[in-house]
Order: structure tokens, then sequence, then C-alpha cells
């Protein structure tokens, strides 16, 4: 198939990067630096493990006062991950 319209390489590659799935993979690549973002430096210091599995994030945190502050606060850093992320990437977050 033959293509008769031009379009320029940036446009190719918004409309490539635009893709749902696509967007949702870079986001998720770019999580431990999000999270670092969202948490803080100390919260992402003391964090072990970041995993995404079927939209819940589980973090662990070795230290126990900066678990049990974060563990409050798993809302509020759901829905500003996915502020940052540009899409409904974490439904839930489980502090371990």
């Amino acid at each position: 198939m033959r293509r008769t319209k031009t379009m320029l390489i940036g446009q190719v590659l918004d409309n490539f990067f635009s893709q749902p799935h696509i967007a949702a993979k870079i986001a998720e690549g770019r999580l431990p630096d999000t999270w670092r973002e969202v948490v803080g430096q100390s919260a992402a210091d003391c964090t072990t493990q970041l995993r995404l599995e079927n939209h819940i994030l589980y973090a662990h945190i070795s230290r126990s006062a900066i678990r049990s502050e974060l563990f409050y606060r798993r809302d509020a850093i759901a829905s500003e991950i996915n502020r940052l992320a540009g899409l409904k990437l974490v439904n839930a977050v489980i502090i371990k």
C-alpha cells in the first residue's frame, strides 16, 4: 500500500507513541523516576523493589517509619502517579 500524503517524522513518532499500549509501556518504564518524584528522595532510597502487575503497584520499603507514612498516603500516591503519567496506570498501591 502506498501513501499519497507525506508526513513529517515528528508526526509519525507522535502518532506511534500516542497509541494507548505504547504510552502505557513508556509510562511503566518511567515508573522508578515518577516514584522518586512523588514520594521524595528519602522514601525512594528506602524502596527496595517496585513492581507493577495488573495496574497494582507493589512497593517494598525497608524502613518501617517510612512504610507506615506511605501506607496512609496510598491513594494520593496513586492519583499523583497517574497525573504525572498522563493516563490511568495505577489503580492501587500496596506497601510492603
